[in-house]
Formats: structure tokens, sequence, C-alpha cells
């Protein structure tokens, strides 16, 4: 392999799924190098190429700036899997495939032959990628849900991220739905190191439910072990709590947590009468005591702006944080030293930044970025590389089959 080689050139994906946790694990795919064909059904396609356009979603105009950026580097082919002639052109693209990405519901699956089984019997070194949304067995196995559902709600997220007393938080779109693309691409990769390693497909999965669970882990295990939650569950100490700055932005100190740091803050809050007060001195003692104070550092933050404050706190080494906000984002020297945030080159992509995956390999070369696909774009030219021509394409389009 060369060192401008792409590590996935030459890799056949389908991706067979739709929104954005199994398609956006292909597009990771497709910016190592892999050869991406997304099927959707004729006439409406993925439901995610419509939702940057949906009442009540920030509004860019013309921009469909989610499938701009989940969908990129994919070639559209719509097909009508219903259809015995749609379901012979995908079984030729399987056959010369590598990875076969999917999320449709088991039950869809068992009912058009496309589960692993099927489709493994055509091409055994193939590897299927399955999302679910609870997983692959047990009673809810059929369920469909997303990301709001089955990886915030049923995994104790959305319980567990909120004031005491407060009732539960939504999630973001696609909060759970982008990490668990990372599991699944993890699943896929590490399954093909073992076709790699023993000339064999297999089916690998993941699921948002289970990505939710081990999102929650921390305080998920603690529960598994008989933890004691009173202390947790009890409120928000001086360094759990949030305060406002002079300039309207929060500033948080949940990383505070040794006895040093704290007596810097306080120090720096001008504090000092509670620096050696042993209502203090532990954190156990800061949850326990806090109330007395939060008040108190709740009016000295708000005098002066957020800057000053951070200035004045790193110089005491307390690792103070302001609350980012999403205006941050463009000018953040942080995400743009470390390439977080791509600028397309291809004048097509009408957007200055585009938020990269966190996949990171040093000297490893991507894809350019190239458009997000429009609704069966290559429909042609895929169905000429198989044989078909011009008559049988248009025959196979009147009858809605492409």
């Amino acid at each position: 392999m060369s060192d401008t080689q792409l590590l996935f050139e030459g890799l056949k994906v389908l991706d067979v799924g739709s929104w954005i946790a199994a398609p956006v694990a292909a597009t990771m795919l497709a910016d190592f190098g892999a050869e991406v064909t997304k099927i959707e059904l004729p006439g409406s396609g993925d439901g995610y190429r419509h939702y940057a356009h949906t009442p009540g979603i920030p509004d860019a105009g013309e921009v469909n700036y989610t499938w701009l950026m989940d969908a990129r580097n994919k070639r559209s082919l719509t097909l009508n899997l219903k259809d015995d002639r749609g379901r012979a052109i995908l079984d030729k693209l399987v056959e010369d495939c590598d990875v076969y990405v999917t999320n449709q519901p088991q039950s869809l699956r068992r009912s058009l032959g496309l589960t692993y089984e099927d489709l493994a019997a055509r091409n055994p070194r193939l590897i299927y990628a399955s999302l679910t949304a609870y997983g692959e067995s047990g009673p809810e196995r059929d369920r469909e849900g997303f990301d709001l559902v089955a990886y915030w709600a049923r995994s104790g997220l959305m319980d567990l991220v909120r004031q005491p007393g407060a009732t539960p938080n939504q999630s973001l779109p696609g909060m759970g739905d982008h990490p668990t693309a990372v599991a699944l691409y993890a699943s896929i990769v590490t399954g093909l190191l073992r076709r790699e390693r023993t000339g064999k497909g297999s089916k690998v999965h993941t699921s948002l439910l289970g990505n939710g669970l081990w999102a929650a882990s921390c305080l998920a295990q603690a529960q598994l072990a008989g933890a004691d939650f009173s202390l947790w569950y009890k409120g928000r100490g001086p360094t759990r709590a949030l305060y406002q700055a002079a300039d309207g932005r929060w500033l948080q100190f949940s990383m505070v947590r040794t006895r040093a740091e704290f007596s810097g803050m306080l120090t720096v809050l001008g504090l000092t009468d509670l620096v050696d007060d042993e209502r203090f001195a532990t954190p156990a003692a800061r949850i326990e005591n806090g109330p007395i104070i939060v008040e108190r550092i709740t009016e000295l933050i708000a005098e002066r702006p957020s800057a000053e404050w951070l200035t004045a706190f790193e110089a005491a080494n307390v690792p103070a944080s302001r609350v980012a906000t999403l205006e941050d984002l463009d000018s953040d020297p942080q995400l743009l030293a470390n390439d977080m945030l791509m600028q397309p080159e291809d004048e097509a992509i009408p957007l200055p930044w585009m938020i990269d995956h966190p996949i990171n390999v040093d000297a490893l070369p991507r894809a350019p970025i190239r458009p997000a696909p429009g609704l069966g774009e290559h429909t042609d030219g895929i169905l000429a590389e198989l044989g078909y021509d011009a008559a049988e394409r248009e025959s196979l389009r009147e009858d809605g089959v492409i």
C-alpha cells in the first residue's frame, strides 16, 4: 500500500439503511476510500434527506446541511426491493460487495429475505453490519426506535441528565446516532480484520440501546454494584453548580476535585475566609455543605465577565470551564487546530465548514469531500455497470422498480 493510497480503496459497501446511525458508519468507510452505494426507495428516498427542512428545525434556507454532512462521498441507487426485479439487482450487488450495512426492521428483513443468513448464502465473505434499536435478540428485537427513545430514554440517560427535582430532558437530534455510528464502524472494521485472517465473512452488529447503556455505564455499573447514590442525588455542591458571569456566559467547575484546586477557587473568588473551613475540607463535605456558599459564589461570578474569570482561574491552576455555545464553533482554535472542522474544496458543497467524524489515523490519506448524492443520481451508471442497457433501464423506471 502506497502512502497516497486510500485504506479502503476497492472496498465495496452497500448502504441499505436510513436516517443516521447505520448510514453514517458507511460514510466513515467512504471517507477512507470505500466505494459506497446507497440504496433508496424510488420517489421518496431516505427520510433524512428532508430533515434540515422540517418545520422547527434550524433553517439554513436551501442548504441541506445534515444531508451534506452525513451522506457525503456516496452514490445513490433507487430500488424497489419489494419488486422481484429490484431484488435481483440488489442480489447482483451483494454477490460482489464486501460490506452490507442495514438498519431495516428485522421483521422487514425476514419478509424480504435480507437477513444475514440469506445474503451470506450468496456471498460467504460478506460483512453484514446490522444496527437495531434494542438489540438482535429478546422480546423487543423487532421494535423500531430512534435515538431519542432507544439510546436516550430507554438506557436511563434521560433520567440521569437533569438537575435534582427537574423533569427529564430531551436529547439533541442525532446525539445518540452519531456515537452509535462509530460503534458500528468499529464493528465493521473488526469484522474485516477477522475476514483478512480467516477468509470468512460474518455478521457484526450494535444497537442504540447498547450504546446508550455504554454512555451511562459509569452510573449504570454503580447501580449494578449496589452503590450508595444518596450524595449523588442529594444535590449540587459548590463545584457541581453552574454560575453565570456578567456577560451571560456560564462557568462550570465540575473538575475542581482536589483540596488545592478548591482552595484556589475560593482564593480567586475572594472567599479566603473559607479556605481552611472544615465544612469544605473533603469532596463529601463540599457536597453536604455546598448550599451554604453556592449563593455567595453565584453573586461573585455575576460581577465580572467570563473571560476575566477564566484568566484568573487559569493563573491559579483551577480547572474552570466556560460552557460553549454553537456560536463558538467556527472560531474555536482547538477545533480548527485538530481538523475537527473541515473546509470542503468542492464548490458544489455550500458549506464553509463541515464537521468531521472522530476517527483519526496519522499519515492515512482521506478521500476528498464529495457532495451528498441526489436521489437516484447514480442509478443509470450503476445499472450500466451491471450490464443493463438503456432500454432495460427505462423499462425498470417506467414500472417503478428504480
